[in-house]
């Protein structure tokens, strides 16, 4: 089984290495056979390739069995025509990553919910309100004059139906209840478009409840009646927005585990940014890269009828959750006191004891 880390930029470099040491310790005591190798991408392959994004890495992806992208300063890239590729729009788009899952599920001492939360947010990840990934030359934003800006959203027919499906099929293994979020009442032609796809989908999925709800209310029973939903599914903004809220709600948007899925290829990716303040300072919370990183391997463990990739992403899980569930063993900004070092060896120790 052959991966591919990117670490990235700020902390990425710092919290894709904890990730390793964990997908390590999990590879020796059950025989996973992992292979993984890394590459540079971001500011350090601007500064000596000339872009932020070679060439050598994206023909790489298709090879390899799955990827964990660190995260990425793209906010302080130049312009693309000076090397400065979103690698992850990019990676979205290149290998059609249409559906980015992020689940969110409360923990009792970390939330700030009254009532508990366990849901999936599936969200639409190649097209929507994301200027650097909806035109096929140039961006979907553009300026006419000085004093007007304007941008364009695309939804289709085929993204909109291939990321129902993934939510769908998310739901038949859960509580059977898609959540399909939309402003249609507004946006009426394209979410319009979305919410019609959807309904075709729900069809061939008799046992599965499909509800519809405008994203402003969502926002809000997230917070009053978290436990009312399973699977959400959306459309690319609403869902980027709405899994952050979520994962805030549960405890930190550093808990979330989050993974970028296509017909062949999953990018496991924290849902975090580069937080380049704390970068090098040992201080950055691996969780969601790590928890990324198992659900990558829960991926690989269906495509491949694998129990014993299926079972380490569960081991992980679990050392992740002994190790927050004690305040002591947690990093400074759930309140403990343990750095990125520390923490991931908590977690490496935890893997051996947990079943």
């Amino acid at each position: 089984m052959r991966l591919l880390a990117l670490p990235g930029d700020g902390i990425g470099p710092e919290i894709t290495a904890a990730t390793l040491r964990v997908l390590a310790a999990v590879d020796a005591r059950f025989g996973l056979g992992l292979q993984i190798e890394t590459a540079d991408i971001g500011l350090k392959s601007l500064a000596e390739q000339g872009t932020t994004l070679p060439d050598a890495v994206m023909a790489r992806i298709p090879q390899v069995d799955g990827v964990i992208l660190g995260p990425v300063s793209h906010y302080d890239y130049p312009p693309r025509d000076r090397g400065g590729i979103n690698p992850s729009g990019a990676l979205r788009v290149q290998f059609e990553l249409f559906a980015n899952v992020r689940p969110c599920r409360s923990r009792p001492d970390l939330t700030v919910l009254r009532k508990p939360m366990d849901l999936i947010i599936v969200r639409e990840n190649t097209e929507g309100f994301y200027s650097d990934r909806n035109m096929f030359a140039g961006t979907g934003e553009f300026m006419p004059d000085e004093n007007m800006a304007l941008s364009v959203r695309k939804i289709t027919a085929r993204a909109s139906e291939r990321v129902a499906r993934a939510a769908f099929e998310l739901a038949r293994g859960r509580r059977k209840k898609v959540t399909a979020v939309h402003k249609a009442n507004v946006l009426k032609l394209s979410d319009g478009l979305f919410l019609r796809e959807v309904r075709k989908v729900a069809v061939e999925y008799p046992d599965v409840v499909l509800e519809e709800l405008i994203v402003d209310a969502t926002a809000a029973l997230l917070i009053r009646k978290p436990d009312q939903f399973d699977v959400i599914v959306t459309t690319n903004m609403f869902g980027d927005i709405l899994s952050d809220e979520a994962s805030e709600l549960c405890g930190s948007l550093g808990l979330g585990g989050s993974i970028n899925q296509g017909e062949s290829i999953c990018v496991a990716q924290a849902q975090h940014g580069s937080a380049p303040d704390i970068a090098g300072q040992n201080r950055a919370n691996p969780t969601s890269l790590i928890l990324s990183a198992a659900m990558l391997l829960d991926w690989l463990a269906l495509r491949n009828d694998s129990p014993q990739l299926a079972k380490a992403a569960r081991t992980i899980e679990a050392a992740i959750e002994v190790s927050l569930d004690n305040r002591a063993t947690r990093t400074a900004d759930l309140g403990g006191q343990l750095g990125t070092v520390a923490f991931t060896d908590q977690v490496v120790a935890a893997l051996v004891a947990v079943e």
